[in-house]
This record gives C-alpha cells, structure tokens and sequence, in this order.
C-alpha cells in the first residue's frame, strides 16, 4: 500500500460522532420510536419544504483535531506579539497559574449557565458577589453590578441610567470629556443618537463650563494619561443639576483617590487587567458602580444576599435580573448575557493578591512610569501630561513616525496620538529592561525638555481603605485558593455533572479541542488595537469564520463586533435602521415584534429608535398572520422591520415564514430573524435564503462557545448584501469596506475576538455532514422527549404532526390547578435527582422549556425523562392525597445533606424519598449547598455586598 492511500486510512475526521451524543443505531431506534422510519423521513416531516436547503453547504471537509489545532496554530504564528504600551483600557497582565488551570481552562466554570436557578450556582455567585464587593471597595461607590460586556457599553448604559434617573434635570444633553477613551466616546454616540441623547464632547479643562446637561462622563485617568481631582467638578456639576460618571481603571484606583469619595453617581471601567488576556478586545468583565438610590435602575445582574427555606444564607441574582423579559417594551436595557466568567477571573486575581499585593503592582507600575517620565525629559523630550499612572504622551513632532517604527523594531507597540505625540502606557508586566529599552528608542533631542509632572498629585494619594473583608486576605497560598476553587465548584452542576435542558439556550457539548486555543499567547495577548499587519492571522481567521457562518446562514455579509446575542440584535436593527434613513425613508420607525418573542427584542427595538408593535400569536403558538396583516397594512407607511424568532419561540416550525417575510417586504419594512434557535436549522435551511434580511447567531449557542457561568457571549450579524455597508466599525481601528462613521456597538472591532477561535474549530472539525447531522439529532431528541412525556405532562405547542423542533414546551398549568405543584416545585425538584432544570416560565408562564441539544447522549436524556416522569408519579401522589399538599417532597425541594441527615426530621415522607427518589441517586449523588432560596426576602432586605461573619446569626435572621 503506498504512503498516500495509508494517509487516507489514518484519523479519520470523526469529531462529529462524539460531538453527537446519540451514535447511529440509537438515533434510528429513537426515530423508530417516533414511529418514523428513519432520521431523516422525521426531518422531512418536521422541517417545512419551504424552507429547506436545496444543497449542501459549501463549508471545508471536516478535519480532525489534529489538523484543525495545525491550522489554527499557523494562523495564530502569523500573529506577531509585541509588549503593548497602547493601554487604551487594554494591558497585558499575568494570569495567576491557579486561576488559568482551575477556572479558565476548567470546564466545571466555563460550561455553567447562567445562575437564574440559585441554588445550584451558589458557587459562582459567591464569587461574583466578591467581585461586586472588590468595584464597591475600590470605586468608592454603595453598590456594584456583576458585571457587564465591556467599559465602552459600560459607559453607554450609564449614560441611559443618569438619563432615566435624574429627575432635576430636563436637558437632553450629555456632556462627554474629550480624554475618554475615543472607542467609548464613538459607542456613547451611537447608542445616545436613536434615543435623542445629544452628546457633546467638550475639552476636559472646560468641563465646568459646559453648560446645562442631565449627565456627564469623564475619564480618570484620562486616556493621554492625566489625573484630575474630581471633587470641584463633581461639585460644580450637582449644583447644576448634572450627574457624572466616571470611567476608571481598578489598578489606578489601588493609588488614586477612588471617585466615589470624590462625589461621583456613577463608575464604569473595565476589570481586565486584573488577571485577565487582552484577547485582541475581550472578552472582559466590565465593572458598573453606583448610588444605593440608583439600585433599582442598575443595568445587568445584581447578586444578592438572602436566606433559604432553613433560614441559612444563600444569594441569589436580585432585583432586575431579567428585566428585559419583565418590562419588554418598555426596558431600559437589552442587557441578557454579562461576562461573568471573567469577572470571576478578575475577583479571584483581587483575592490571590489581596490588598497589599494589588497595591504593590500598582506602586510598581507608577514608579516604572515615574523612571519613563525622568528618562524621556532628561533625553529632551517634554511630557504632554503633567500629571499620570502609567502612561505619558509624549510630544515627538516630525519624529512621530521614525519612533513608532523604532519601537517596534524594539518589540513595543506604542499609541499614536494625533499627528505629533505618542502614547506609552506601562502595565504589570513592564520590567526595569522594558524602561532601558523604550528609553534607548527615543533617541536625544537637541531641545530642551520643559520640567517633568509629578506624578500623582499628593491630593489623590491613597491609602489603603479598600478589600478588607476576610475574602481578600484568607486565601493566599496556592494550596488553600486551589481548596476553596474546588468547594466553590462542587457547589455548582455544570455540563460536567448532567445535562443542561434550558430550552431556547443549547447548553451543548463545549469540546476541549475547541478551548485549547484560547488561551494561545498568540491569541491572548494581542492588543485590540495592534498594527493590523501584526495581526494577519488573526484577520485570516476571522476572514475564514466569517465565510463559513455566511454559507451556514446564506446571508452576504458577517460583522463580528457585537459581544453578545443582545448587541446581536441591537447592531442589526441600527442597520436596518440606516438602511431606511439611506433612502430618504427617516419615518420608518415601527418594530413588530410576535408577543412570543425574547424580551430582548422589544427591548432591542426601543433602543435601536423604534417604536413595538406587538403582533398576536394564534392557539398554536403561531404568529397570527391576520393580525400580523391588519398591522403591517396599518403601520406600512412607516414598518421598519418585523423580529420574529425561528423557529418560534414556542418551540415550533411555522409554516408562514416564508409569507410572513414576503407580506412585510411588501409594505417596505425588513425581517430580522433572531437566531436564538439556529441549532435547528443549520445545513437545514438558511434564513438568508428563506426570506430574512438580518439575523444575530448566538456563537455561544450553537456554535459552541461556553456560557461560562452566566458569560462570554458572542452575537455577530449575518446581512443581507443591501445592509452590508451599514455594519458597526470602530474608531481607532475601522473595518476594511465600511465607512468610517459607521456605528459602535462594542469597544473592540471584532468584539471578544480570543473566543472566536472556539466556533472556527467547532466548524472546521464537523463540516458541512456534521452541522447538518447535529441539527438533525438536536431536533430527534426534542421530540423523543415530547413523546416520552407527552402522557405524563401536556406538551403545549407542537407543528404538523404533533412535531416539535429543537425544544418542546411542558405545560404545568393544569398540573398546578389539580395538585398546588407549580412549575417551580418541579423545576427545584429536579435539583435532587441531580438536573438543572429547563427554563422557567419562558416564554408561557407555568411552563418548563426543555431543549436536550444534539450533545447529549441517549442515556442521558432517558435519565432526564425518568427524573420527569417520576416526578410526575410524586405529583399524582399529592394529587391522590398520599403526599401532603403542603409538606411533600416537592414544595421542599431541593433537599441539602443537612436536611437529610437532621435528628428533627419531621416530614410525612422519608428521607429516602427527599433524597434518593431513584435508586441510581445511591451511586452518584449531587447535594445542593442550600435549600429553596426565599427571594421575595432578598429582595425586602437587600444585600449586595460580602457579609461579614457575624451578619448571619440566629438573632439577625430572626431579626
């Protein structure tokens, strides 16, 4: 046999056979059970014609592990890393080993979802409660969210929240410090524009001049590297009825005055230097701090401290944590997915160090730019800024463009500042031989150098005043934070324990060959904002992933800038909307959104400039095309766009897509399809092809990037060719093709890039067979499990034949009429069979959502139809008065190794009941931390900050 034809026989490209839980065999005995002679005869039922894909997709040959991670090593050794001194709000930083092996790499903490289920979660919440702790602490403020998706957004959503907030003013103005960061000023501007916000940037030494304006922002330090005390200006600006928010640095803030104490309303930044990778612009955790009078108008998640039914402590999300579901049209903010596994990175880092180590790597990093300062000025070279952290511009002159490429050839990136002055901002892992290296590539000037600044002004020093709660100071060794990172993960149920069925979110299998990138120096250390030709491979693979997600989605174009399904949405309607202001047609301003839809839709619109109009859905589920007829004929002159998720939101193939794209063309509108529910359609049918014009694809969905606990996210825009030139760009580093006063949706140009390598391996290891096949197995196993329960518990919306598409929906309602069991009980009782349960009351209220992905094996799902039929069982024995109404193993669930092993147990059902109530249990048996969490309590008596000690005792809780 020759080399070639043995070549032929090695690895063969089967990634996508353990990507797919269920192998063949059992995919046709699940398919039979259907009573379907094949997988394919179901899909032909389930799909509706008009929609499907009349080829295949044109996507590479799936390759196999090997050759996938060979290519993307040869595009990550294009990328050329250099020591950034960019800064910007991006620096380079060391991830502390124990955090980088034990969280980021550990798929206990990437692969859990987001903590709406508490009592499973308690050990990612404690941590992000840290990390609230850790902004409050060193911002100075009374209250910190867990996080949001970057500081420019950050800085957008306070802007809307001073807006909403402030009560004493009636301007429309913003006024915005020209030293901000020029990629927060450009996003700032996009999001105030459809809302009427009128931003003006003004200089920053004029800004208590600037006039009547319900709020203002500020940078500190500023992005050229000045400090300016805050309290005049804080001062000036409340008497004339203006809040202002700053946007800081934490590392700054380990030395410098914080704001809080300096009068601020409002601090944003980012969290990234703080143990976590550059990543070519995320992602990052942003921090978002304010006022306690604020706290009800606080975008994104707030972690709060409650009890559970015990009376122990247990924290739970509080307040708003899912807004955007609550008030839909009338949101303040699209805000669904926050960064919560890098603002747990970010916490950690803060508790490895402490207060005195963080304090000792922000004096170094200002004593090795306070050496810089001297170096330059004794060279001849004046100081822009008189005063600074870490960074200096420099004024160079002519010189500008024979440094910069100096520097470079030295092996630093340093900032360009207009046409005459470069940046040099110095980070944690600045040495001694970096200073002596800059410092030779600044050659001597003939002229003299006006006298150097002083640094930080004596008025700013700080002491240390913050992080000193127990947290901060208990786990230093490596030993001890590796012990308490285990705890905390033992706590949780990730896709490492079982299965994660939340319909509408495909919790699917996130594969170890497709993380290994990540943290690719490579990858992780690359500036946003880098030379472009330093960064060719990353551009070459953004380039690749982009063609393949166009040819999944058979749109024309792909922007990669949102981070997250929610700026997905956002930055398609603001395309759609300059779209229409292109043609003259600055009326069209409706948004018909179905009443199915994700919250985040009205929300999105209201935010985009639009005005909702919602659209009635018929018994089925289905959008009610009367009614969506009556309303596009109403509304024609002035329909901007119908959001319709598909399938439904329901869990269903409609029928009508195609009429429903063609009837809203018609009346001159575009058709947004959201892509929450991609996972059944791709290699199926493509919604460019089918008649949509824009669509967001949630990358941490169905194209594997891991939820992490509650976050990273990824949303980017496949586009129709006519909406291509209105995509998002960026301000300090435009995308090829668009003009440059396109809009801003995220900080970076290609939004959380470092986990874009995640989704180009999923596609390069499945190929076109295996998408297609995994849509396929996604929707067999939503209707295996529709048809294991559909005589246990009603299945409330189902397309032709009874089929459903890649989730199904459970209703409880009728359950809970005959029995007092709410879909909540059920939800919590599948704690103790070891589940995380399906989503909640979305989008029908007294529902369970269940979506098993195609990941999951058959095993598994029998195993989760077992938990659910039994659980049906324990109902019907309430229902037959058997179990008490009210003291049953349901309405107490989950149950904790502490309630089963009590000397007062006093339940009318057994212990074994409560916690083995299937012999499998005996083997493998998962122990929520805490029982049912009481959050009306947490939201009475709210917390949101690390208690002390002694805050939990008896009498306080009784209190």
């Amino acid at each position: 046999m020759s080399l070639d034809s043995i070549d032929s026989l090695s690895q063969p490209a089967d990634f996508d056979t353990r990507h797919i839980g269920p192998n063949a065999q059992q995919q046709a005995e699940m398919a039979a059970e259907l009573g379907y002679s094949s997988v394919d005869a179901l899909i032909d039922r389930a799909v509706p014609e008009q929609i499907r894909r009349r080829e295949a997709m044109a996507l590479p040959s799936a390759m196999t592990e090997q050759k996938a991670l060979a290519k993307l090593r040869s595009y990550a050794n294009q990328n050329h890393v250099l020591r950034s001194c960019i800064g910007m709000g991006y620096y380079d930083t060391f991830t502390p080993g124990v955090i980088q092996r034990n969280v980021l790499e550990n798929p206990g903490w990437y692969t859990a979802y987001t903590p709406y289920q508490p009592e499973i979660s308690q050990g990612r919440l404690e941590v992000l409660l840290t990390y609230q702790q850790m902004v409050m602490d060193l911002t100075g403020m009374e209250l910190a969210n867990a996080s949001l998706l970057d500081e420019a957004t950050a800085a957008a959503e306070a802007m809307t929240l001073m807006h909403r907030v402030n009560k004493k003013s009636r301007s429309q103005r913003f006024v915005v410090a020209a030293d901000c960061h020029p990629q927060t000023i450009a996003l700032v501007q996009t999001r105030a524009e459809p809302l009427g916000i009128d931003v003006v940037v003004v200089d920053p030494n004029t800004l208590n001049d600037a006039g009547e304006a319900f709020g203002m922002l500020v940078q500190y330090p500023g992005t050229w590297g000045d400090i300016r005390s805050l309290e005049a200006l804080t001062t000036a600006a409340h008497n004339r009825d203006t809040l202002v928010c700053v946007a800081s640095d934490l590392l700054a803030l380990t030395m410098i005055k914080s704001p809080g104490s300096q009068g601020a309303d409002v601090v944003v930044g980012n969290s990234q230097r703080f143990g976590v990778p550059m990543g070519f612009g995320g992602p990052h955790a942003a921090f978002f701090a304010t006022r306690d009078a604020y706290k009800r108008s606080v975008p994104g998640r707030v972690i709060g401290v409650s009890i559970d039914r015990r009376g122990d402590q247990a924290l739970r999300m509080a307040m708003q944590t899912r807004e955007q579901h609550i008030r839909r049209d009338k949101a303040t903010s699209n805000i669904c997915t926050a960064q919560a596994l890098l603002a747990i990175m970010a916490a950690l880092y803060a508790m490895y160090h402490g207060p005195e180590g963080l304090r000792a790597i922000g004096r170094r990093v200002y004593h090795l730019t306070n050496s810089l300062a001297e170096g330059l000025t004794n060279k001849g070279w004046s100081i822009r800024n008189h005063s600074w952290f870490d960074t200096l511009t420099v004024e160079v002159g002519e010189s500008q463009a024979k440094l910069l490429k100096s520097a470079e050839t030295a092996g630093y990136n340093l900032r360009v500042v207009g046409s005459n002055a470069l940046g040099i901002a110095i980070d944690e892992t600045t040495t001694p031989t970096d200073i002596a290296q800059l410092l030779a590539v600044f050659t001597n000037q003939s002229a003299r150098a006006t006298a150097p600044g002083n640094g930080i002004p004596e008025s700013l020093v700080r002491n240390i005043d913050y992080l000193q709660h127990p947290l901060f100071h208990e786990y230093r060794s490596e030993t001890e934070m590796l012990r308490y990172l285990k705890r905390l993960e033992n706590k949780d149920i990730s896709l490492t324990r079982a299965m994660i069925p939340l319909g509408s979110c495909t919790m699917k299998l996130n594969a170890t060959a497709e993380m290994t990138p990540v943290t690719w120096p490579e990858f992780g250390r690359i500036h946003p904002f880098a030379p472009a030709h330093q960064t060719r491979g990353y551009q070459a693979m953004l380039a690749e992933l982009s063609d393949w997600l166009v040819t999944c989605t058979g749109y024309d174009g792909m922007s990669l800038q949102p981070n997250a399904g929610s700026q997905g949405e956002y930055a398609g309607l603001l395309a759609i909307r300059r779209y229409h202001q292109s043609r003259d047609d600055h009326e069209r301003n409706i948004c018909l959104i179905p009443s199915s839809a994700h919250g985040t839709n009205p929300a999105s619109a209201v935010m985009a400039g639009m005005k909702v109009v919602i659209v009635a859905c018929d018994t089925d589920g289905n959008v009610n095309m009367d009614d969506l007829r009556d309303k596009a004929e109403k509304h024609s002159a002035n329909l901007a766009a119908i959001m319709v998720t598909y399938p439904s939101t329901h869990g269903v193939f409609e029928e009508s897509i195609v009429d429903l794209c063609a009837l809203i063309h018609a009346h001159g509108g575009q058709v947004y399809v959201d892509g929450a529910n991609l996972n059944a359609l791709i290699g199926l049918a493509a919604p460019g092809k089918f008649g949509a014009d824009v669509s967001h694809l949630n990358l941490h969905k169905t194209f594997c990037i891991p939820h992490g606990g509650g976050g990273p996210g990824m949303g980017p825009i496949g586009v129709g060719a006519h909406l291509e030139p209105f995509l998002p760009t960026s301000p300090v580093a435009p995308i090829p093709g668009l003009a440059e006063t396109n809009d801003v949706v995220s900080a970076a140009p290609y939004g959380s890039a470092s986990i874009l390598p995640i989704s180009w391996v999923y596609i390069a290891l499945m190929g076109a067979e295996g998408l297609t096949q995994a849509s396929k197995v996604a929707i067999l196993s939503a209707n295996y499990i529709a048809h294991r329960l559909k005589n246990h518990y009603p299945v409330l919306y189902t397309g032709r034949d009874g089929l459903v598409a890649h989730e199904c929906i459970i209703d409880i309602r009728p359950i809970k009429e005959t029995s007092g069991i709410s879909e909540e009980d059920v939800a919590k009782r599948l704690i103790d069979y070891g589940f995380h349960a399906p989503t909640m009351s979305f989008p029908v209220a007294g529902t369970l959502m269940i979506e098993p992905t195609e990941s999951e094996s058959l095993a598994e799902i029998d195993r989760f139809c077992d938990a659910l039929i039994s659980i049906r069982d324990e109902i019907r024995a309430v229902e037959n008065g058997q179990l008490d109404a009210h003291d049953n193993p349901l309405k107490n669930a989950p149950h904790t190794l502490d309630d089963v092993v009590t000397s007062d147990w006093n339940h009318p059902y057994s212990r074994e009941q409560a916690a083995w109530p299937v012999a499998s249990l005996r083997k493998d048996k998962y122990w929520a931390p805490v029982t049912r969490v009481d959050n009306v309590y947490g939201d009475r008596n709210l917390f949101c900050a690390c208690p002390g000690m002694d805050v939990w005792t008896e009498e306080s809780i009784d209190a």
